[in-house]
Parts: C-alpha cells; structure tokens; sequence
C-alpha cells in the first residue's frame, strides 16, 4: 500500500496508506494499534473503494511531537479536517476503539459530516473501564511528562502490547494477531517526545459517561452501520443496543465469533457487512 502524509492546519501530520479504486472509504484504527489493523480488509474491499488506512495521532508513523495539545478535541478537529481533505465531500468514514470514538466527536461538533458511517466496537456513550490493561497504560503514560521518566516509560511500551495480548484480543486466536501487536510499539522504546505527548492525552481523556453524545445521538441524521463482535467483553453490545435505539437512521450487525480484532478474526464477514451497507 502506497505511504502518504497529510499535514493539518497546525502543521500536525497524519501518515496513511490507501490502495484500490472508487469512492473513498476511510477506516481508523482503535488505541494502541495500527493502520495494519484493516489491512486483512483490503483485499476484499479495494475493487469497490478507495480504502484509506490512517495512523492516529501518537500511533505509528503519525504525529508524536509534544507541543500539540492532544485533548479529544483537537484529535476529532485533526480526524476531520484528514477525512475533508483526503475523503472529499462526505466520504464514507469508520473505524473502531479510539478512531471512531473520535470520528463520532467530530460529527457530533459538526466538525465532519460524513455520507455513511461505520462504527465498530468503542466504548461509545460509556465510561471507558471495560478494557483494564488500556486504563492500566493510560495511568502509565501520564507519567510521561515527569523528567526522567519519559524514556523509561517508552522503553517499557512494547509491553502495553506483548504477543500474547495481541492473540487474546482475537476470539479465534489468530497468530497475526501476535504480529500486529508486535509491531505497533516496536518503534517506541526511548521516544520521550511520544511519551510526553501520551502524557497530554491520558491527563485529558474523561473515563465517565459522554453525555454529550448521546445529547449528539438524535442530530446524527446519517446511514449509521454499528458492527459489533459478539465476543468482546470490552464493548459489549448493550452500548450499541443503546446508542441503536437514540440514533435516526441506524442498523446494527452482530459478527459471530468475532472478538476485538474482527477483522483479523472473519475479514470476509466484516468486509460483506461494510460493503452491503456502503453500496
């Protein structure tokens, strides 16, 4: 897949891969990941879609430089201004965990108005206590702004996602699981700049109930596809069943022995539903 950047408006970088012809189709990986964590969706969508894979902002080769402020703001203001300018008008945009949680915000601020919108698993309206090792490296990292201990908060990130953690978060087990873990930090250990900045992040990421998105729920008057694992106690499907019944226009998928990396667990299964439901 061929490597791009986009620069946002405050000079903040957004690196991406995208591969295939037709409509755009932008899909933002969850925390502590990767680009690579849709890639085994490729091949099954780039003869329909321009499939656009960017890294967030403090993941692999996107932003990490501390002088942003890396509130859920700013992260949603530079998802959106990526997906105008690199989707167009109302591109089709999804994602899972952390990017569409941030897409979801800036459609809620208006920020981005997208022609369909996939969501996958997140924490959604929720607090964020389902996944105990995320919580675990968020009280880490805000750490990351005490001298000292920035690089050896770094050094130490690979093991946020050891192999074998990478294989539990499929339900089937699947061994590139481990690999994907593997290389989503293989590049951090001794990257102070990055750990100050997960610092900023985690000092401003609220761990309760978003009320102001359900508020945003009803205002959402767009195709929402919620596509959701079955075997996923991070993000149950309660959050989902909600959110379902607060948005205008919305279906919900269930994806049978799915777990957190879905689409490492049923590529095909997940690329049908995406495609069925973007036309």
């Amino acid at each position: 897949m061929r490597l791009r950047l986009y620069h946002h408006s405050d000079g903040a970088r957004v690196a991406y891969r995208e591969q295939g012809t037709g409509p755009p189709l932008i899909l933002w990986h969850s925390e502590l990941l990767s680009w690579k964590e849709f890639e085994p969706l490729v091949e099954e969508l780039e003869h329909r879609y321009r499939v656009v894979l960017p890294d967030l902002p403090l993941h692999g080769d996107s932003e990490d430089r501390p002088h942003h402020p890396y509130s859920l703001d700013w992260l949603a203001e530079v998802v959106a201004g990526f997906c105008n300018d690199v989707g167009g008008s109302r591109p089709m945009v999804g994602g899972h965990g952390l990017g569409v949680e941030l897409v979801l915000r800036a459609v809620a601020q208006g920020k981005l108005t997208p022609s369909k919108l996939v969501v996958m698993a997140n924490r959604l309206h929720r607090g964020g206590a389902g996944d105990r090792e995320w919580a675990a490296w968020l009280a880490l990292a805000r750490l990351g702004a005490v001298p000292g201990i920035d690089r050896v908060l770094m050094r130490g990130a690979p093991y946020a996602l050891r192999p074998g953690r990478g294989r539990g978060l499929s339900a089937r087990s699947n061994p590139q699981a481990t690999e994907l873990a593997r290389q989503s930090f293989a590049n951090a250990g001794g990257n102070s700049n990055l750990a100050r900045s997960w610092g900023a992040f985690a000092r401003t990421r609220p761990n309760c109930v978003q009320r102001e998105l359900i508020e945003a729920y009803s205002r959402i008057d767009i195709p929402v596809l919620l596509l959701w694992p079955e075997e996923d106690p991070r993000c149950p499907p309660a959050a989902a069943e909600e959110a379902l019944d607060l948005l205008p226009d919305a279906q919900l998928r269930l994806l049978a022995q799915t777990g957190h990396l879905a689409a490492y667990d049923d590529p095909v299964a997940v690329a049908r539903e995406i495609s069925a439901f973007c036309g």
